[in-house]
């Protein structure tokens, strides 16, 4: 793994990795992770695309990891206009890439959180990819969202963006554990893998409270990613798998993701799939049967690399 930073269009500098091996690359895959976790999460799940001919960056998120910077500064993205500015940090170190690995295909793999940004990723810049992964996707939350959203705005009139807010993460998160009852940890509905979840738990970087302007930038961009005409955006032709737990309450148990698959197949998207995973919860790259998962991803992958190189 190779640390480096880069400036993104606002001048923030942006934490990011990659992840190169001695053998001739087939194909990039470029990581966007999930909401309270960071990049290096991803080093198995990156070694392995390695040995299997993928070259793989990822970055920090504003508000997270090593972009953060200090336990103090985790969970904000900014103070204006956050979710487009991370969108377009992705956006940017998709150029970088380029500039790097001229000659190979790029794919997205967005997980949780990062599933929403590369929604709508490929809403603004769907043309820079060969194909879309999605990991523990969901929906708008429709009505309750608004509300959320109009709760936020509401105490950010009183209480700043920055304010950290337990109300927002246990109306948005608390009920997830509750299928999973008796619970051992607050964080079981991660993963089946208990080892995996105490990793999460003691890790500095990972589980920590997001701010009010963090839950009214989440909510704002989850909305803006079920427009018909932001979806129009996308480019048809560009490749998309769903993955998920059967189990995973992000994505409804499934029905969430449905959702999504179903919402892209009305606008004419041509090459679609989905795969549920059965027991799996919502981390699907750290389950019992990750190596299953690991395969199928590399899988698609290796089907597409090929009609994704750019002439």
């Amino acid at each position: 793994m190779i640390s480096f930073s880069y400036p993104s269009i606002d001048g923030t500098h942006i934490a990011a990795y990659k992840w190169i091996n001695n053998k001739e690359a087939k194909g990039i895959v470029q990581i966007a992770h999930g909401m309270a976790e960071h990049a290096k999460r991803y080093h198995h799940f990156a070694n392995f695309l390695n040995s299997e001919g993928y070259i793989v960056y990822a970055n920090d998120h504003r508000g997270h990891g090593s972009t953060a910077g200090c336990k103090e500064k985790l969970g904000h993205f900014a103070n204006e206009n956050g979710w487009e500015l991370v969108v377009d940090d992705l956006y940017v170190l998709t150029g970088l890439i380029k500039k790097e690995q001229s000659d190979l295909p790029i794919f997205l793999f967005g997980h949780s959180m990062g599933s929403f940004l590369s929604r709508r990723y490929i809403q603004k810049y769907g043309k820079e990819l060969s194909g879309l992964i999605l990991s523990g996707t969901g929906r708008d939350p429709g009505a309750l969202g608004n509300m959320g959203r109009a709760l936020a705005k509401l105490f950010m009139r009183y209480s700043g963006k920055t304010k950290k807010s337990k109300l927002f993460y246990q109306l948005s998160f608390g009920r997830y554990n509750q299928i999973f009852r008796p619970n051992r940890t607050e964080f079981d509905w991660l993963t089946r893998d208990e080892e995996e979840v105490d990793q999460f738990i003691k890790d500095p970087y990972c589980g920590e409270i997001a701010t009010v302007g963090f839950f009214y930038d989440l909510l704002t961009g989850m909305k803006l990613m079920e427009q018909r005409d932001e979806m129009k955006r996308i480019p048809k032709d560009l490749p998309i798998f769903l993955i998920s737990g059967e189990k995973d309450p992000v994505g409804e148990y499934t029905k969430g993701v449905l959702q999504a698959y179903y919402s892209y197949k009305e606008i004419g998207m041509e090459d679609l799939n989905y795969k549920f995973y059965k027991d799996g919860r919502h981390e699907i790259l750290n389950e019992l049967n990750r190596d299953e998962v690991y395969h199928d991803i590399v899988r698609w992958l290796n089907q597409h690399v090929r009609s994704g190189i750019k002439i």
